[in-house]
């Protein structure tokens, strides 16, 4: 059995994992690669190919595990998709959203030279090729083995950090010895906003293991609920401003918005209006709603005893761009949640634009913002940024809490490898982290007595 590591190998993004057990490829994970130094179209140029994949596994939907299905397919995958039904709703929704960023970027790309057009870059997938993508799924719950062949057996375990995230564990006959491996995707954290804690995984030979958060811990001196009562306390009612909340759509919207049901419905605020203004965040929204089943217990109580923890009274969710663009001449204090979680693209830009020269804005990043992106350049404190083709001075009031992050830091990682059976686990490969993180989790892990490989892009380990 072999095992290559092709994307997200000491660097975040890109998560695209092969398992050959003999002549039969499984391939766990297809997702974007958008580090600095590559474009988007590089993605097409898979390191083996397409066709002969037997199998996609998908631990859950984010973009960085996700978004290069459609070139699979494009370029001759004809297999099935194996994935839970939430992860199968909200990729579609994330796949669709992805060919108007790449249609968008080039028509911004058209430019003319001497009476022609200059196309610029191409978009890497069409809407044909994310329907037919999205055909191939086939969906398994939780905890419910299912038998991919006579020699491998798929089961997911729920681990957070999104609805539908889900762990692949595979036992495997390699050849009359039996094996298992699990690949976590990316691990959630415990007490988090509407999804449940991750889940001890089974004993396995091998784990294969996200680092994002490796040798770093979030902040725990405040919850959820007091990080966001006293910033619009300060932002919307001392200084009768507005608070906007740049935030990822699919799952950290959702989060936010039962924390802010929690706060208004408890009477811990007075009332203040919130916009919800971004379309994939409204849709996916009705996905966490379709599955409500699968939301923590503490959210499944809110709904029996005050309803929809997706609405209250002074929510508004913005559908057009008419409307959007209404928000910004709304003059009263009101807090603005809108998509992207980085400021580059969506809805974010325009009320950027009209409020980063305001002295009685706040913007509170609830997410990690890569370098390169306008969210790195507000929170490293630079005073002009390039907004729409303008350049503007900075006066709005810059914050950041992580009390919002999805994935499990330091400790969290390590107690997902505690929880295994130490004595049958043989090797962990980390994946998913800059080499910093990696390092750090590693070196924790290695003074436990673990054996940990930090694997190389494109090198193939026999396990």
């Amino acid at each position: 059995m072999k095992l290559t590591i092709h994307g997200a190998a000491r660097q975040v993004t890109g998560s695209m994992h092969l398992l050959e057990i003999g002549r039969y490829k499984i391939l766990i994970d297809c997702g974007l690669d958008y580090e600095k130094d590559r474009s988007i179209q590089s993605n097409e140029n898979f390191p083996f190919n397409p066709a002969e994949i037997d199998v996609v596994i998908l631990t859950h939907a984010h973009i960085d595990h996700s978004g290069n299905l459609p070139t699979l397919v494009r370029l001759g995958y004809e297999g099935q998709i194996l994935c839970t039904p939430p992860t199968a709703d909200l990729t579609e929704l994330l796949l669709l959203d992805s060919v108007n960023i790449f249609m968008r970027k080039a028509d911004k790309g058209r430019k003319r030279r001497k009476g022609k057009f200059n196309t610029g870059a191409q978009p890497l997938y069409l809407q044909k090729h994310v329907m037919d993508t999205v055909d191939r799924f086939v969906t398994i719950g939780f905890n419910r083995p299912f038998r991919i062949n006579g020699d491998v057996e798929l089961t997911f375990i729920p681990v957070g950090h999104l609805l539908g995230a889900g762990a692949a564990i595979l036992k495997i006959n390699d050849g009359g010895v039996e094996k298992s491996i699990a690949f976590t995707g990316d691990v959630g954290r415990k007490n988090y906003p509407v999804l449940d804690d991750p889940q001890a995984l089974p004993p396995v030979d091998y784990l294969v293991t996200e680092a994002t958060y490796g040798g770093r811990y979030h902040t725990n001196d405040k919850t959820v609920e007091q990080t966001l009562v006293e910033t619009i306390e300060k932002a919307c009612i001392k200084e009768q401003g507005r608070l906007i909340i740049p935030a990822f759509s699919i799952g950290r919207t959702q989060s936010l918005v039962y924390s802010l049901n929690k706060i208004f419905s408890s009477g811990l605020l007075p009332a203040v209006k919130v916009f919800v203004d971004s379309p994939l965040a409204n849709r996916s929204t009705e996905v966490f709603r379709k599955y409500h089943y699968l939301v923590n217990q503490e959210a499944q109580d809110f709904y029996n005893r005050r309803g929809d923890e997706f609405e209250f009274d002074n929510l508004t969710y913005v559908e057009n761009l008419k409307d959007s663009r209404q928000v910004s001449n709304y003059f009263e204090p009101c807090v603005i949640i809108s998509s992207a979680g980085m400021l580059d693209g969506g809805r974010i830009q325009d009320h950027l634009f009209y409020n980063i020269q305001n002295y009685y804005c706040t913007i509170l990043f609830i997410g990690y913002c890569a370098k390169g992106t306008l969210g790195h350049r507000l929170l490293r404190g630079d005073p002009i940024v390039h907004i729409k083709d303008r350049d503007l001075s900075v006066y709005a009031t810059i914050k950041q809490t992580d009390v919002l992050s999805a994935h499990g830091d330091h400790a969290d990682l390590v107690n997902t490898v505690r929880e295994l059976d130490k004595a049958k686990l043989k090797n962990i490969f980390l994946v998913h982290g800059e080499v910093g993180s990696m390092q750090a989790l590693s070196d924790a892990l290695v003074e436990e007595g673990y054996a940990v490989t930090i694997p190389e892009k494109a090198v193939s380990y026999e396990i």
